[in-house]
């Protein structure tokens, strides 16, 4: 089982709260000092797993059209299960529900594995994130429900439950509950939960490279992944999202000086991905954080001053060849609903650069 990226900590949070008392999902800047601070994900059960040590029930088993999973093309940690849902082939599996989605592939309604694909617009309101339709890929609303926004289903879920309504959300049909709404178990749920359920080449203990998380290199992944999540992937949440300059700073030297040290990294193993010549989970979470920090505009530029990124990062982008599952980097990131999320946090205009998005594979 994945260890969780969002140990327990003690840390006092300032929740912003609507007038019914509700949190507010717009505000982020939540922990004393103007920084930010992630609240740990609410729902962690997992496919397959036994309910407890003392009872062998499966709470979710692997089945086909079971489950549904909810998400945006804008936010990172979703992006994160949409690539693993394409590099596995589980397009027959776990549905993906996206109306514009489905006509641009001429795909017909509910041909999926993870059978329901359900993906909301980018748009945060205070009650969380919305479906737009008609904008981001968005559908009009909740195909099972007919919601018009997460908080709805957080609440068909739990009507208790107070916390942040996130993407993305596992969701089980036949029992109508969240089974898990951190990416970082999804992700590795998706990794070999749904195997039996797909073609031979697709499962991971028929890949040559040992798969996206080979046993002799786990250890070494988990530990690569922990300040990559806190100093990379959150830590460009940190300095965007700090509301004075201590916190800012506290958050933006961490951030680049991880950047070097991947970047040493890279050197020191040789390529072409993070631990080798198979992409792993490693490569998963990192690719997702630095394909959009270009695009976001930051003191540095991965194009320019991480070279050996920059290089690791086209070779995922503009591989769709089998090894990718046809393109499973390249088709899940949408660069113009990147940079329109990232201005409607901030209240921000649409940045027009960098030009090009990502450079080309030989740049």
């Amino acid at each position: 089982m994945s260890q969780p990226e969002q140990p327990p900590t003690a840390i006092p949070t300032i929740p912003h709260l609507n007038p019914d008392g509700t949190i507010d999902q717009t505000k982020y800047a939540n922990a004393p000092g103007g920084r930010f601070h992630r609240p740990a994900s609410s729902f962690r059960s997992w496919i397959g797993k036994p309910v407890s040590d003392t009872d062998d029930t499966i709470e979710y088993p692997a089945e086909k059209g079971r489950y549904v999973l909810y998400l945006n093309f804008g936010c990172p940690w979703a992006h994160r299960t949409n690539i693993v849902r394409s590099l596995k082939g589980l397009e027959d599996v776990i549905e993906r529900n996206c109306g514009e989605f489905v006509l641009m592939h001429n795909l017909p309604y509910g041909v999926f594995l993870l059978h329901l694909f359900v993906v909301l617009g980018i748009r945060l309101g205070k009650e969380g994130w919305e479906f737009t339709p008609g904008l981001h890929h968005s559908l009009d609303k909740d195909p099972l429900y007919g919601f018009t926004n997460l908080k709805q289903l957080y609440l068909h879920d739990n009507p208790e439950y107070t916390g942040r309504y996130t993407v993305p959300v596992l969701y089980d049909k036949k029992t109508q509950s969240i089974v898990n709404n951190e990416s970082s178990e999804i992700i590795r749920m998706l990794y070999t939960e749904f195997d039996s359920l797909i073609p031979e080449h697709l499962r991971e203990a028929n890949k040559a490279d040992g798969g996206l998380l080979p046993a002799e290199l786990k250890d070494e992944i988990d530990e690569f992944n922990a300040p990559v999540y806190e100093k990379i992937n959150n830590g460009v949440y940190k300095t965007g999202f700090a509301a004075t300059q201590q916190a800012y700073e506290e958050a933006v030297y961490p951030l680049f000086e991880a950047l070097d040290k991947v970047e040493a990294h890279l050197e020191k193993r040789g390529g072409p991905y993070l631990f080798g010549k198979g992409i792993t989970d490693a490569d998963i979470r990192l690719y997702v954080t630095i394909v959009r920090f270009d695009p976001a505009t930051n003191l540095k530029m991965i194009r320019h001053d991480y070279p050996r990124i920059d290089k690791w990062l086209r070779r995922l982008y503009w591989d769709e060849s089998e090894r990718t599952n046809g393109g499973a980097f390249k088709n899940t990131t949408y660069f113009d609903i990147f940079k329109q999320g990232y201005a409607n946090t901030r209240n921000l205009l649409v940045p027009v650069g960098p030009l090009p998005n990502i450079l080309p594979l030989e740049a």
